[in-house]
């Protein structure tokens, strides 16, 4: 059996390479793709938790994260096209024009 201590470590890698593809990325879709990395991140800390106390509480939370996950992609995707439609370009920094 894998010791908690591995799946932690894991856990933090993906959430530490999520964070730097959102604070070093400039391009909405990569920073989606970041977010998300960071939320598997945090469901393999829940599973993991979850497996070694014997609990089911943390797998079925897990679900729950990964049903929002879908809808914030989805979300964040159609404002990206919608945005890249009308001003042909995807930086983050130019989204204070959607306010016209």
């Amino acid at each position: 059996m894998i010791p908690l201590t591995h799946y932690l470590i894991v856990s933090g890698i993906l959430f530490a390479i999520g964070a730097l593809g959102v604070l070093m990325r400039r391009n909405i879709i990569i920073m989606l793709l970041s977010i998300e990395i960071m939320l598997n991140a945090a469901n393999l800390s829940f599973v993991a938790f979850s497996s070694s106390h014997a609990d089911f509480g943390g797998q079925i939370f897990s679900l729950f994260v990964v049903a929002v996950a879908a809808s914030e992609v989805a979300i964040g995707l159609a404002i990206a096209v919608l945005f890249f439609r009308s001003r042909g370009i995807l930086d983050p920094n130019e989204m204070n024009l959607m306010k016209d």
